[in-house]
């Protein structure tokens, strides 16, 4: 589905990414971990095809295809999704109007009619109690006056909506407590299918208690310097980022 390689990035003029390669499969889910300014986020930025990062180095394939060819709006329709850490508010655009735009322009990009109004109000009922929001936010404006936990909640909403072929969970469970935590875990759990797939970045192994990844890669420093099953997650959350440090120092 995804095949990155050799990507290289910077911001400002800094390098941030410096030389990453990985694939990602139809039906997994990767957890990548890091430390703050390991490069994470600029990782999900580059996929997502949000402009501050710029690329200067390197490939990536998505279902067959150049992605670098794709517009940031054409890679949401073609099934990418990304889950911001720090959700924006659009106030004054209503979350219902909002979402039938989205899903409408998706369907519209498959060759597919636009959902009747009824329709897709029975889309939403069935999506809100998929992911236990509560029908109070889909009824509002976009993220405007929602708490953190609530915004996070929301971009699973938005996700179980669009149904994307690429989920990119950028440090959703940053600012969570626990049972928010558990709820938008829940919600990437229920939404996984054989043909669709999961990046999840986080920087504790708290998430993976609820999202098990079948690959987790280690980022540091702009490079993937580990990859292997869950327990390097268990490992990490052990011996500290101060572990990874040291091996690379040495190494």
């Amino acid at each position: 589905m995804l095949v990155i390689d050799n990507l290289k990035a910077e911001i400002d003029g800094k390098n941030i990414l410096k030389g990453i390669s990985l694939q990602v499969k139809e039906g997994e889910v990767h957890a990548i971990m890091g430390p703050n300014g390991s490069g994470k986020s600029t990782l999900a930025a580059v996929l997502a095809g949000r402009e501050f990062a710029k690329v200067t180095e390197g490939t990536i394939t998505y279902m067959g295809k150049n992605l670098f060819e794709m517009a940031a709006e054409e890679r949401s329709r073609a099934g990418i999704f990304l889950g911001f850490q720090y959700p924006i508010e659009i106030p004054g655009v209503s979350m219902v109007n909002f979402m039938k735009t989205a899903v409408n322009e998706h369907r519209k990009y498959k060759g597919l009619e636009p959902l009747s109004a009824s329709d897709f109000l029975k889309l939403m009922r069935e999506k809100k109690e998929l992911v236990e929001i509560d029908s109070k936010l889909a009824n509002r404006s976009v993220n405007e006056g929602f708490s953190g936990g609530e915004k996070k909640k929301n971009e699973i909403f938005q996700m179980a909506m669009l149904e994307p072929k690429l989920a990119i969970l950028d440090e959703t469970d940053s600012g969570l407590d626990i049972d928010a935590l558990r709820i938008v875990a829940n919600g990437v759990n229920k939404l996984k299918r054989p043909d669709n797939s999961a990046i999840v970045i986080t920087h504790y192994q708290r998430l993976l208690d609820y999202i098990i990844p079948d690959v987790v890669h280690v980022l540091y420093d702009g490079r993937i310097v580990k990859t292997a099953g869950r327990e390097l997650a268990l490992e990490l959350e052990e011996k500290g980022y101060e572990w990874i440090r040291k091996e690379v120092e040495e190494s």
